[in-house]
């Protein structure tokens, strides 16, 4: 490998180390450094010949022809190179910017625009267009009193997909206006519980009548709208590896969504939330979260809404909700149901409180159902795979294409009889 000295390089432009470019590329460093002995990468020696470096731009570029993934030393595990959101050190970033200040300071609707575009938008709102939401609504009128709110908001994306003859049209300025369209025509599809007020208003407080029968207070509505804009991504959890794949196939919007729809059901995924909802409840119920817990640990069961393989102490995203929490009234009970939970869990286990946790309390202490956690999590996260899409409309197509190991019987088989 021969290093260009860093004179001749652009002084302007960003460099990467050689693990850094690694990564990037989804190699080992030793492959870093054949691509450079062969030509196809450049670099140039580090301050004080320690290593080299390498322009950015130019390694994504390489990535992008490649297409080159190599085992990761941790399991095998799927990298992909995002400029979405970063988890690091028990914070986590949008575009670099701290997750939790942006939604400690801007409306859902504002950090799903910095989430797509990297700007600032102020006041915008999400409107749903009247046909869509008028076909939305009719689908999810047709659905069994007893679906949940993910089959509705399932059966809502497919009914907005089939009124949109543009969605095919995977160009950004299209996917970002089927995406501010989509995500009020959602809320707007599921039932109504409570007071609504005139349209026009944020995205909170038009999912808010949709959760809770309850009236809106300010502080109760604050807590909702931290609550979707922290949730809106959280780097490449499985629903969004599921959008992510069927963007890779070139799906348009509508179809990306339904994909992680789909995974966000599972019990392990979204539908969590609804698990640590009934634990507080009864913890409230019982007015101690001490026998419920023992109940949950007797059982062999896991006390929901505590730990997560990301953060090693309190997950941001609840340590914000509960700060938010502590200025709603009603809430006073079921936050001190949840922090009684994580005290007496500590003494058996040290785990720490997550975002399903501080969801259940909103919900409890608001009058929700079980399952308003997870349809806050589906809405929100609605804008986090349509920026996941956006990043990989611009990849090379299907590029997403694992190789099974096989472990079946060895061909030639002779042809199976009926018995």
């Amino acid at each position: 490998m021969t290093d260009q000295p860093e004179a001749g390089g652009r002084p302007d432009a960003p460099r990467l180390t050689t693990r850094e470019a690694a990564e990037l590329l989804g190699v080992k460093p030793e492959t870093v450094y054949a691509y450079v002995s062969r030509g196809q990468l450049g670099s140039v020696r580090a301050a004080g010949g320690r290593g080299s470096t390498f322009d950015a731009d130019e390694v994504r570029a390489l990535a992008r022809r490649s297409g080159r993934r190599e085992p990761s030393p941790a399991g095998g595990d799927l990298v992909f190179p995002t400029g979405i959101t970063l988890i690091e050190q028990d914070r986590y970033y949008f575009r670099g910017v701290d997750a939790t200040e942006l939604a400690r300071n801007h409306s859902y609707e504002e950090v799903a625009e910095w989430l797509w575009t990297g700007e600032l938008r102020p006041g915008v709102r999400f409107t749903a267009p009247s046909e869509t939401l008028a076909a939305a609504r009719r689908t999810v009128g047709a659905l069994p009193a007893h679906s949940g709110s993910t089959d509705r908001l399932r059966v809502a994306v497919t009914a907005a997909a089939a009124t949109d003859p543009l969605r095919f049209d995977l160009s950004p300025g299209a996917v970002l206006s089927s995406a501010r369209s989509l995500i009020p025509t959602l809320v707007g599809a599921l039932p109504v519980l409570g007071p609504t007020e005139a349209d026009g208003g944020s995205l909170a407080r038009g999912l808010w009548p949709r959760l809770t029968a309850r009236p809106a207070d300010a502080p109760a509505l604050a807590v909702l709208d931290a609550a979707l804009a922290l949730l809106i991504d959280h780097d490449l959890a499985a629903s969004t590896l599921a959008a992510r794949v069927a963007a890779s196939a070139r799906a348009h919007p509508y179809a990306v969504v339904s994909a992680g729809l789909g995974v966000l059901e599972g019990p392990l995924h979204g539908a969590a939330s609804g698990l640590a909802h009934r634990m507080l409840q009864e913890a409230v119920d019982r007015g101690s979260a001490v026998p419920v817990v023992a109940d949950h640990l007797r059982t062999g069961r896991p006390v929901p809404g505590l730990g997560h393989r990301l953060y090693r102490g309190e997950d941001p995203r609840a340590r914000t909700l509960f700060a938010l929490l502590e200025d709603v009234p009603q809430a006073a009970g079921a936050l001190a149901a949840a922090r009684e939970v994580v005290a007496t869990t500590a003494r058996h286990a040290p785990l720490h409180a997550n975002i399903d946790l501080a969801l259940a309390v909103l919900s409890v202490s608001c009058g929700m159902a079980a399952e308003a956690g997870e349809t806050v999590f589906a809405v929100s996260r609605t804008a986090g795979w349509i920026a996941h899409a956006l990043e990989e409309y611009g990849e090379r197509p299907l590029r997403i294409r694992p190789s099974g190991h096989y472990t079946g019987p060895r061909p030639p088989r002779p042809l199976p009889h009926a018995p």
